[in-house]
């Protein structure tokens, strides 16, 4: 049975000085009904504990950073894999050998390398990069042993991306291309002969975003999705790459989401990410020739659809339960599915990529970390059941069996919203009301804190912060309508979320309720400084990370796509100019008490500096405590290892200091 909840506002449930310490005005929404999220059993705060341990103690934050992260990884045809990943701290392009030895680097670049693809006749490595964090990308190319980099695009007014969609006979790539002066994104396709560009799309609804997926086996045609900009609505297209004629095959009335993942080698079956009615995406396998749909394998948790084998017979199907991962391997013969044996936590990307099969289809690569264990690219052999892990990105001081442990937790908000969170539990806690806490509020608002490694909540956890990141309302993993929850009320309810996130802690009896911090970045670091401002007696200190303080200069100085993107979340700034002072932490930013510290990069195109100035400035003028740091040549997030380091230093120090009342942490 799915769990329904009527969301109304009742701040006084809580009882005690607690609730007395929210002071959030009630002209907001009316009451919603949240539908489809699975039923799920609460969490007694008196059963967390804190275990017991000798021999731990702070992680050195330098080192945490060494842990090195990877967004991105591909197989070759001859059965390597490139991936890019920080080593030498900036994100570049390695080759890793299957049988083992140390990776072998292909490019070196200042500046990010995304969306590696390699031709499938196995000559050429394509990649897409940007310069100082602006993301206006351009797509490149090196030989694929490694080599030169070439720019192909070298556009000036646009920004051209993967994921890349490449031909059968490698000689075209399509892909998805934004003028910078437009809402919407266009497919687009170049010859890798020549190339020369040309537009597959002509888009005319603001806010629309085209997605390359697939090319047909005779090249025909490329697979593409088309999607609105809070990726509510999607739908699939089949073009023509002569004509440009397009044909929709998936989504549209009746269906508001369905997203293509990965076309059978003989090009007869797609598989689709697919809403039901109920508001739960699940992943099925759709016939092109007659419209059947096959479910993989029915859940009340949301799923993605995800890569099919080289020889057509077994689609993943990939669930997000709760936070975590679990990968089901569907027998497109058979009919049936069978859970893979993948470690438990994070075990997916965030593009829709991974797991991948093998050119041979024997193995899996696949991405995983945990709270407690850091990031690694790992194989899992289809055949026997056994996993093997093929990077070694982390460093040896960092040992997986003494980093604080995590797990999901349960809770009841303020008016009764079951909500779920990932927490982070200290080693060697005593139960006596005296530890700090610090919330990690999530960026998007349309995305989720899964149960993966975290460099600042290990840090902090490590130096005996409890630390928890919930899945507010307005999160995605939870179905459509608590995804939708938050609409024009941001920083309200899904603000109670957060707070009563730490509520639960301080009933576990560890916490102490006058030390309770708050940090994220983008809308997490929105949250922060909404959080402050508007509860300016429940929060001590908070680290605000590239966060929105005023929507009207976001509008004003955002790109056209993320103008589209806003209009989703609360509405157009002339007609709704309730809703946007209301939901704007500038509204109340000068009854902040908090010490505030801000971080931003200077290159941001997302959420331009100009919005941290504006924090500063305020608060400055009021005599509030502030500190900032601006980042040059960082964009929205800090790639570059040294800033990352000092980010980390800087956000531990400030909640030591104000916390605890201590000095820097290193």
């Amino acid at each position: 049975m799915r769990k329904v909840i009527t969301a109304t506002l009742l701040l006084a449930s809580a009882g005690g000085s607690f609730a007395q310490d929210i002071k959030l005005d009630p002209g907001r929404p009316g009451t919603a009904v949240l539908r489809g999220a699975p039923d799920r059993p609460l969490t007694d705060p008196r059963s967390l504990v804190s275990p017991s341990r000798d021999d731990v103690g702070p992680v050195p934050i330098p080192d945490l950073f060494f842990t090195r992260s990877s967004w991105f990884a591909t197989w070759t045809p001859d059965g390597q894999v490139v991936v890019s990943t920080d080593l030498t701290g900036r994100m570049n392009l390695w080759r890793v050998f299957p049988n083992g030895g140390f990776p072998l680097q292909l490019q070196q670049s200042e500046d990010k390398s995304f969306y590696p693809a390699v031709t499938p006749d196995g000559r050429t490595l394509l990649y897409a990069s940007d310069i100082g964090g602006r993301e206006i990308y351009d797509i490149f190319s090196i030989p694929a042993s490694g080599g030169a980099a070439v720019n192909l695009t070298a556009s000036q007014d646009a920004t051209d991306t993967g994921p890349f969609a490449i031909s059968p006979d490698s000689k075209e790539v399509a892909f998805n291309r934004r003028v910078a002066t437009e809402p919407s994104t266009n497919l687009a396709l170049m010859s890798l002969t020549d190339r020369k560009v040309r537009l597959l799309t002509q888009e005319k609804v603001a806010g629309t975003y085209w997605f390359a997926k697939a090319f047909s086996p005779d090249g025909r045609f490329v697979y593409a999705n088309r999607a609105n900009a809070s990726q509510t609505e999607s739908s699939v297209w089949r073009i023509d790459v002569t004509s440009g004629a397009a044909m929709q095959v998936a989504g549209g009335k009746g269906q508001p989401y369905e997203a293509a993942s990965a076309l059978s080698p003989d090009g007869k079956t797609l598989a689709l990410t697919s809403e039901n009615a109920a508001g739960i995406r699940q992943a099925v396998l759709l016939d092109l020739a007659s419209g059947a749909r096959a479910p993989m394998q029915p859940s009340e948790w949301p799923q993605e659809a995800g890569a099919i084998s080289p020889d057509g017979k077994m689609a993943l199907a990939i669930a997000n339960v709760d936070g975590r991962n679990e990968v089901y391997a569907y027998d497109m013969v058979g009919r049936t599915s069978r859970r893979l044996p993948l470690p438990d936590g994070h075990v997916s990307d965030y593009f829709g990529e991974l797991p991948a099969f093998s050119p041979d289809g024997r193995q899996l690569l696949f991405p995983h970390s945990s709270g407690g264990s850091p990031f690694d690219y790992w194989t899992l052999d289809l055949a026997s059941g056994s996993t093997r892990r093929l990077t070694k990105l982390g460093l040896a001081s960092i040992n997986p069996d003494t980093l604080p442990r995590t797990s999901i937790i349960r809770y009841k908000s303020a008016d009764g919203t079951v909500v779920s969170a990932v927490l982070w539990m200290p080693w060697n806690l005593k139960r006596d009301g005296s530890a700090p806490v610090v919330v990690l509020a999530h960026g998007g608002p349309t995305s989720q804190t899964q149960d993966e490694f975290d460099r600042t909540a290990t840090a902090l956890a490590s130096r005996g912060y409890m630390v928890i990141a919930p899945n507010v309302r307005g999160s995605t993993g939870y179905g459509r309508a608590f995804e939708e929850a938050n609409r024009r009320d941001l920083g309200g309810r899904d603000l109670e979320d957060e707070a009563w996130a730490a509520k639960f802690l301080v009933e576990s009896g560890y916490a102490d309720p006058k030390k309770i911090g708050i940090t994220g970045g983008s809308y997490g670091g929105f949250m922060t400084v909404m959080a402050v401002a508007r509860m300016p007696d429940f929060w001590a200190a908070g680290v605000e990370q590239y966060g929105i303080v005023n929507w009207n200069t976001m509008w004003e100085r955002g790109s056209p796509a993320l103008r589209e993107y806003q209009r989703g979340l609360i509405g157009d700034p002339d007609k709704d100019k309730d809703v946007y002072a209301r939901v704007s932490p500038l509204t109340y930013l000068r009854d902040t008490k908090a010490p505030l510290l801000v971080l931003q990069g200077a290159n941001d195109i997302r959420v331009p500096a100009h919005e941290a100035e504006q924090i500063v400035d305020v608060l400055k003028q009021a005599g509030k405590t502030v500190e900032s740091k601006v980042y040059a040549e960082e964009g929205h997030g800090f790639l570059k290892r040294e800033n990352q380091i000092d980010a980390a230093e800087r956000t531990v120090s400030w909640f030591e200091k104000y916390l605890k009342g201590q000095g820097e942490a290193r």
